[in-house]
């Protein structure tokens, strides 16, 4: 990949999961297991993910967590080694 080139973002918010009552974490792992080469995810939960920062971490994402003006949280992971 190009350093120069953007990074290709795919964008996963489990809000309205989590208020239905809906666990996502399925659904974070399989967008997890379907990001391409150069793409991140930019997950959007209602409070700080930390249990899912320590996983994806221990697999070789970083992550970059950020309060947003309404409260809720997005975190924006990128696999250190891109394939």
């Amino acid at each position: 990949m190009n350093p120069a080139q953007p990074r290709k973002c795919r964008t996963l918010d489990v809000r309205a999961m989590l208020t239905r009552g809906e666990e996502p974490f399925s659904k974070i792992m399989s967008t997890v297991a379907a990001l391409g080469p150069g793409e991140n995810l930019l997950l959007v939960t209602p409070f700080l993910p930390s249990p899912l920062i320590e996983k994806l971490q221990s697999e070789g994402f970083s992550a970059r967590p950020a309060r947003r003006n309404d409260g809720s949280w997005q975190t924006e992971f990128l696999r250190a080694n891109p394939p």
